[in-house]
């Protein structure tokens, strides 16, 4: 664990400044995952580097295998930590013209963290869609933990949204009143106390900001709210078909079986795609739902249900609407894929509150 200390310090050099250094070792102390050291850094490591951060774009080289590395050295169980020498055959040591043979598990690593950095790009055009349709789709296939036992210990938390492969609704080319835009939304798991069944409550929030209509594309301060939605859920077995026929099954439909012969699918050593995959079914409750929404600033009626109706049309419904998520079909202790009703793929980063700004 010295090892990836020094290493840490080392590549990122913010990290020699104490307090910095003070912070990342807090976060590691209260029980934090390491897979989840970026998303905890990524806002000390993009202050007062326009250009981009040296250390943070050498982690992220090779897909990500800088902070697999850094996460399996810092590995709080001794059991999970990487020996000297599988570290020095790790591929952010040797590099792509080495021939080494990457594990399942940095093969999985490398999907996940090459869908976070499209997802942060921001560009979104079809090409990006279908290249993150693709990535999410493998990593589905690959999911690690299928059982329900595992899902019911990964789950509890707070999960930020980060990508959707559902229809993107935004302000460009839109003049809606008022103009609203979305900042962060969160889906928190959380275990039901005195519950004997696998019951965890479930909330949905969605932070906005109601911006000034005459001068929003230059000027995005305004009025910050929130709009929270609160159910529980049951956690019970599933499974996904991959070459469903029917209309029911096949928006659930995962169409990886044309990339096996890929890079990544070559990768991962698949030959043949599986004729359905385990899931966990995620049963909301729909008659025990609460609904509420703040804002900094009194709103009419009127006013507040354009805001709530602008909100939704920005947002994934699953994030509203809580009983159109189907199904969990990808888990780890860093990322995690959710399903909708029509299809559609949710992806989403654990979001420790540590690591909040």
């Amino acid at each position: 664990r010295c090892v990836g200390f020094i290493m840490a310090k080392m590549v990122l050099r913010e990290l020699m400044d104490s307090s910095t250094f003070q912070k990342f070792k807090s976060f590691l102390n209260k029980g934090n995952d390491p897979s989840c050291l970026r998303e905890f850094l990524l806002p000390i490591l993009s202050q007062n580097s326009p250009s981009g951060n040296i250390g943070l774009q050498m982690l992220d080289r090779h897909w990500g295998a800088g902070w697999n590395l850094l996460a399996l050295l810092l590995a709080t169980k001794s059991d999970k930590r990487i020996s000297c020498v599988d570290a020095l055959r790790h591929p952010f040591l040797c590099g792509p013209k080495w021939r080494i043979s990457p594990t399942v598990n940095v093969v999985r690593w490398g999907l996940g963290s090459t869908a976070v950095r499209l997802a942060e790009d921001y560009i979104y055009g079809h090409h990006q869609r279908r290249r993150l349709a693709y990535f999410i789709e493998l990593m589905e296939v690959l999911n690690p933990n299928s059982s329900t036992e595992n899902w019911l210990r990964l789950l509890p938390g707070r999960w930020c949204l980060l990508y959707c492969t559902g229809r993107h609704i935004g302000l460009t080319l839109r003049q809606p009143t008022p103009r609203v835009l979305i900042s962060d939304a969160f889906l928190t798991f959380a275990e039901a106390p005195e519950s004997v069944d696998p019951i965890l409550s479930l909330t949905s929030d969605i932070g906005f900001k109601i911006m000034p209509e005459s001068d929003w594309p230059h000027d995005k301060s305004g009025t910050e709210g929130n709009l929270s939605v609160t159910t529980s859920a049951r956690i019970t077995p599933g499974r996904i078909y991959t070459n469903a026929e029917d209309g029911k099954e096949s928006s659930s439909r995962i169409t990886s079986s044309r990339y096996l012969g890929g890079k990544w699918g070559k990768a991962a050593k698949m030959k043949q795609l599986p004729a359905s995959l385990p899931t966990a079914s995620v049963n909301v409750d729909e008659n025990d739902v609460d609904v509420s929404m703040s804002c900094g600033s009194t709103l009419k009626v009127k006013s507040a249900r354009k805001v709530l109706q602008e909100v939704r049309t920005q947002t994934p419904p699953e994030m509203f609407d809580l009983s159109k998520i189907v199904c969990g079909t990808y888990i780890d202790s860093r990322l995690m894929v959710l399903r909708g009703v029509n299809g559609s793929a949710l992806l989403f980063v654990r979001s420790n509150r540590t690591s909040d700004p």
